[in-house]
């Protein structure tokens, strides 16, 4: 540790008790830990609605997850954890009107990049989604894809901003009304619209970018009234300065949330040689390991505001310990999650498939990934902490050891030790651990503070 992390430290009171931490985590993280439930309640009813629509269908839905997450994932998480730890920092600093400007910012980034979903998956689905999975589930889900992305890309975006908007502010209960009513409407909605309509697959895009509108508007009313503990400013010229302040840290999460989502895809890809089947299979396993992150999510965005406001007034103390004790506490619900699958993956698979094929390669996929799941929770907690101090390079190191390991190594293990498709499920599950491994390894003192992120 540098003698200059050592004054800084020194020169402010000792950190808040554990207790008392925990208490400031828990106030913040429980209504979006709310919303996190009800996502995970939807897209479980998601999984069961696709697998009814048949094993195409299946297939069809588990090519497109990858970019499906990866919107949510973007917007809400990693270009979103941008736009938290920007106003946190600004408001721990005392600069309100700074705070009110960076609103302008977050809605411009929001828009270029739901443009750029939308024109990608909605103008080239079978191109993009037949490179993954395959011509068969491309066909299956090329409407799917066109509806969800070129309705809804925008809209979730812009409710994603403004929701992260208001948990800069620490308003996170007020951000988790809207999208809590969204995520309630969601599944009776998609089933409304997949059967008894008869719209199928693309029913269910189309109930996710109505859900995403009305969100957005919702969203909209309450931080122009002032939500977020401030007034937005919009009249004024665009920063390039306010624009690095977001995008210094929600670029580079954004980068590592499509490393994430492109180690599924690589996946995916090498697993379509073993047929469709395989590849519903897989989607399967994805899925619950991309329940973790809006299970997560809830403690993550708290922490992301928590160590913002500590680094903003300049405490790393109480920002290290607040990213251990929120570490913490979200591998107990992680645990609480992958132990349990990991010790009945059949009855898993069985819930969400009745092809028995499809259930026994889902079943093996889950065995291997379900313990896994347990450092991960913490790792992905110690990201969004990271995103809060505005130290990523830990995260950037995790991440590109976890696609390495997961594609390459499953690439290995697969061919080269015999291992076939449980090759693949096992080197998903190392490329986990170790992301949750270098990530925890990166949160010390000496890297938090380190030296100033440049802007």
């Amino acid at each position: 540790m540098s003698s200059h992390s050592l004054a800084a430290d020194a020169a402010l009171p000792s950190p808040p008790p554990t207790a008392v931490i925990l208490r400031r985590i828990l106030a913040l993280a429980a209504p979006t830990s709310l919303v996190a439930a009800l996502q995970v309640i939807s897209q479980l009813a998601e999984t069961w609605l696709a697998a009814r629509q048949g094993t195409a269908a299946l297939a069809g839905w588990a090519v497109v997850l990858p970019f499906a997450l990866l919107l949510q994932q973007m917007s809400a998480g990693a270009m979103g954890g941008g736009v938290v730890s920007a106003i946190a920092r600004a408001l721990g600093a005392g600069r309100r009107d700074e705070a009110s400007a960076l609103v302008l910012h977050a809605l411009l980034i929001a828009l270029a990049a739901g443009s750029l979903f939308g024109l990608a998956l909605a103008g080239f689905p079978r191109a993009v989604l037949g490179f993954v999975g395959g011509a068969e589930a491309a066909e299956a889900a090329a409407l799917y894809c066109a509806i969800l992305f070129g309705l809804g890309a925008i809209p979730a975006w812009i409710a994603n901003t403004l929701a992260s908007v208001l948990r800069g502010g620490g308003r996170h209960a007020l951000a988790a009304r809207a999208l809590a009513l969204a995520w309630l409407v969601y599944p009776g909605l998609a089933w409304a619209l997949m059967e008894p309509a008869r719209m199928g697959l693309p029913g269910a895009g189309l109930a996710f970018a109505i859900v995403m509108i009305a969100a957005a508007l919702a969203m909209s009313a309450i931080v122009w009234r002032g939500g977020a503990g401030f007034a937005p400013r919009l009249r004024l010229r665009p920063s390039g300065a306010l624009f690095r302040r977001i995008l210094a840290v929600g670029l580079v999460a954004s980068a590592l949330a499509s490393v994430a989502n492109l180690t599924t895809i690589l996946v995916t890809a090498q697993v379509a040689a073993y047929g469709t089947a395989a590849v519903a299979a897989y989607g399967i396993s994805a899925r619950l390991e991309f329940l973790m992150i809006p299970i997560v999510f809830g403690v993550g965005s708290a922490l992301t505001a928590l160590v913002g406001r500590a680094v903003g007034e300049g405490d790393w103390a109480t920002a290290r310990r607040t990213a251990w004790t929120g570490a913490f506490l979200s591998l107990s619900l992680a645990a609480a999650v992958g132990v349990p699958v990991s010790f009945a993956p059949d009855a898993l698979a069985r819930a969400f498939t009745d092809d028995p094929a499809v259930a026994a390669i889902a079943a093996r996929a889950v065995a291997y990934v379900g313990p896994a799941l347990v450092g991960f929770g913490a790792g992905m907690a110690l990201y969004f902490a990271a995103m809060g101090a505005g130290r990523m390079r830990g995260p950037v190191i995790a991440a590109l050891c976890r696609i390495v390991i997961a594609a390459g190594g499953g690439w290995l293990l697969a061919h080269v030790a015999g291992m076939g498709l449980d090759g693949y499920f096992l080197a998903v599950a190392l490329g986990i651990t170790a992301y949750g491994a270098v990530t925890a390894a990166s949160v010390r003192p000496g890297v938090w503070p380190g030296p100033a992120p440049s802007r």
